[in-house]
């Protein structure tokens, strides 16, 4: 019979427990609960950014919107659409460096936490009066 590295001895305990552990122990549930807490707290501030984004998006683009309160009805909606389309194209493209949190900047920071702010707003905005 062929002796295996891990039970020379044939110790099936010694297995067993090396397979298995001893359980969670207090350091571990710890740090398991500050992943949780992290993760949570993540997923909340994406939220707050996207719907911070997304209703900016929105006001830019109504048709009762910033630009359209800007220009009047001097220039086309579709013009106007247009124009604040690339506006925000070209916010996109400038923010290619946003996403490596190591080597954010503080008013990349200032941006996202505003944007979440501004989030915030816009839901409560949507909850007091059901628009925005």
């Amino acid at each position: 019979m062929r002796r295996k590295a891990l039970f020379p001895l044939g110790d099936a305990i010694l297995a067993r427990r090396l397979q298995y552990g001893s359980g969670m122990t207090t350091l571990r549930i710890k740090q398991e609960l500050y992943s949780f807490a992290q993760t949570a707290f993540s997923c909340l501030l994406l939220s707050l950014v996207l719907g911070g984004i997304g209703g900016t998006v929105y006001k830019v683009l109504a048709p009762d919107g910033w630009v359209s309160q800007m220009f009047g009805h001097s220039l086309s909606a579709g013009a106007a659409a247009l124009g604040a389309m690339g506006l925000v194209g070209g916010l996109a493209w400038s923010s290619r460096s946003w996403g490596d949190p190591d080597t954010r900047s503080l008013p990349t920071q200032l941006l996202i936490y505003g944007f979440a702010a501004v989030g915030i707003l816009y839901l409560a905005q949507i909850w007091t009066r059901g628009a925005l």
